[in-house]
């Protein structure tokens, strides 16, 4: 009996174990160019990410979507003709990377049709939730918010940008008022049901 209950204890820290490594945040470098794809509801897309346009947010993506961070997250905020925004609402994941902060960089590669860039709020606060451009949005590149000038464009869809553009659009900004968004995410999903999202990303190739 008491080699069974050692056993299950075992087993349980071994599941915990397995469930904490989803959320461990990591700083490895990336490579100069990589590939990652992401499947979502919609279907699949690709994405190069070129590190020479913005090496911070090189190395961080790397590392979130080596570390599951968009498996299973929303398209949350889709505004047709200007961006397609998506990233987790779960605390537990967003608390474990806050811990490394991705320093500000300048705009190298403009906001085209098809980049990839960190969403922000203010001093380097990038380094979470991704925008993809639905059309060339050039004011992004010296807008300046909070102390900060321009979002940097650090990749670019290389395949299933039709897919992309197919992303539920619905609710436009509205998504962004809701106070549910980051505090109780299932009610949040619930009251937005039509949301895309990503099933799974990860990495294909790196150079």
């Amino acid at each position: 009996m008491q080699t069974s209950k050692i056993i299950f204890i075992l087993l349980c820290l071994v599941f915990l174990g397995c469930k904490d490594s989803k959320t461990q945040a990591a700083n490895n470098p990336a490579p100069s160019v990589f590939t990652a794809t992401f499947e979502t509801t919609k279907g699949q897309f690709d994405i190069e990410v070129k590190k020479e346009w913005s090496p911070a947010a090189a190395d961080r993506l790397y590392n979130l979507i080596k570390g599951g961070y968009y498996d299973n997250t929303l398209f949350y905020r889709v505004v047709p003709n200007f961006v397609a925004q998506f990233g987790t609402t779960d605390m537990q994941k967003i608390n474990a990377w806050k811990k490394i902060k991705v320093p500000d960089e300048a705009v190298r590669y403009s906001n085209k049709k098809g980049t990839v860039t960190f969403a922000r709020m203010g001093k380097e606060s990038r380094g979470f939730d991704l925008f993809i451009n639905l059309r060339d949005n050039p004011e992004l590149d010296t807008l300046n918010f909070e102390g900060v000038k321009g979002y940097p464009a650090f990749g670019n869809v290389t395949k299933g940008m039709d897919v992309v553009q197919k992303l539920y659009s619905g609710y436009g900004e509205s998504t962004m008022q809701d106070v549910h968004i980051f505090s109780k995410p299932r009610v949040f999903s619930s009251t937005y049901p039509e949301l895309d999202r990503i099933v799974e990303a990860y990495i294909t190739s790196e150079k």
